[in-house]
């Protein structure tokens, strides 16, 4: 499987320039995220034109993240469970987005560091976000352990909804997600999920 399966060519490999801005090249990197499926759909059959992108699946990780934690969980840090949200995929625009089995946790890991460091590099406080990457991987807050929970949830809803659009083949992510929440609100949430899957 071709971890980085896009729609175009990395807009850094189109607009090869020197005097780009950190800022603009920031934005060719998430832009990228637009561009590239999320493999695990793809390996379940949903075709390229329905597939959701890593950029999608970080917006709905940043809206449940900032919803979730606003009204449930006042105890958290809002900005950085904002910070976190953004940023947790964003290496995937260099390194791809692999799932489980492609690479060991090891591999998956450094890769992404590396990408991370690559692309804010040019940054004056380019450490600070690799720190905070590095902090939603390694869940070393309670509001990494929130946003990494919460990016499992997302994934639960987009295989709820695929069921719903009719593709197959998406039972195992369920169980997958149920192992890796523990948070009582984001329970509850899944546990609707589950409801809505029974009734469709």
């Amino acid at each position: 499987m071709n971890w980085l399966v896009s729609k175009n060519p990395h807009p850094l490999e189109v607009i090869v320039r020197d005097d780009l801005h950190p800022v603009v090249e920031l934005f060719f990197e998430y832009a990228h995220l637009k561009q590239i499926y999320r493999t695990g759909w793809l390996k379940r059959g949903v075709p390229e034109e329905k597939c959701e992108s890593v950029a999608d699946h970080c917006y709905g990780v940043a809206l449940l993240s900032y919803v979730i934690a606003q009204e449930y969980r006042p105890d958290l840090d809002i900005s950085k469970v904002m910070m976190l949200a953004l940023i947790h995929d964003l290496p995937e625009s260099i390194a791809g987005d692999k799932t489980p089995g492609d690479l060991t946790p090891e591999e998956k890991i450094e890769n992404e560091r590396e990408a991370c460091r690559r692309i804010f590099t040019n940054f004056p406080h380019g450490d600070k976000y690799v720190k905070l990457w590095a902090e939603y991987v390694a869940q070393d807050s309670e509001e990494a352990k929130f946003v990494h929970q919460v990016d499992k949830l997302e994934m639960a809803l987009q295989a709820a909804l695929y069921e719903h659009q009719g593709w197959k083949n998406l039972e195992e992510f369920f169980p997958y997600v149920k192992e890796r929440i523990h948070d009582p609100k984001i329970k509850d949430i899944l546990d609707n999920v589950f409801r809505i899957r029974k009734s469709k």
